[in-house]
């Protein structure tokens, strides 16, 4: 499980395990926004598992200019769909001008592809092949990148507005 953790201006920070979100509201470090079902026991006490937990004092952010590309995030950016097709899934990533071409490995050049899809374009562009894509690559932007491979919690979204996300 994990628990959403808030800077004290409720700016999301960070996901961190539930075991830290408890030692934190423990040390009066934190405090409880929202609670899941579950609870901890120990001998003496028994403690609300949080879902979201928001710092008691403001933690300076150092400015990050671009969301960290990766696989998961390229997929999730492009919602597991397929960029050249509409039939598959996007399980795979491919670089729209072929790296062995001369293209980057960044945001604006990597798509989602379903398997087969990106088997058959191998080392060509779309223009060789007369492929269109379905939508243009981006860099994403906004707090709910930070959750990039996380299973997310409903209890999150409230803290989640972002824009482009």
């Amino acid at each position: 499980m994990a628990t959403l953790l808030l800077n004290a201006s409720y700016e999301p920070l960070r996901v961190i395990s539930t075991r830290r979100a408890v030692v934190l509201v423990l040390q009066e470090k934190a405090e409880i926004l929202e609670e899941s079902e579950d609870v901890y026991h120990s001998a003496s006490t028994a403690v609300p598992v949080p879902a979201v937990i928001k710092l008691k004092y403001f933690v300076q952010v150092p400015y990050r200019a671009r969301i960290p590309l990766s696989n998961a995030a390229v997929l999730r950016r492009d919602r597991h769909e397929c960029c050249y097709c509409t039939k598959r899934r996007g399980t795979t990533v491919d670089h729209v001008m072929p790296r062995a071409r001369g293209g980057k490995h960044e945001w604006e050049n990597v798509v989602a592809a379903c398997s087969k899809c990106n088997a058959a374009k191998a080392d060509k562009t779309i223009e060789e092949l007369r492929w269109e894509m379905r939508f243009k690559p981006y860099v994403p932007h906004g707090t709910k990148w930070l959750l990039v491979g996380m299973k997310e919690s409903a209890a999150w979204e409230p803290y989640l507005v972002t824009a482009g996300a």
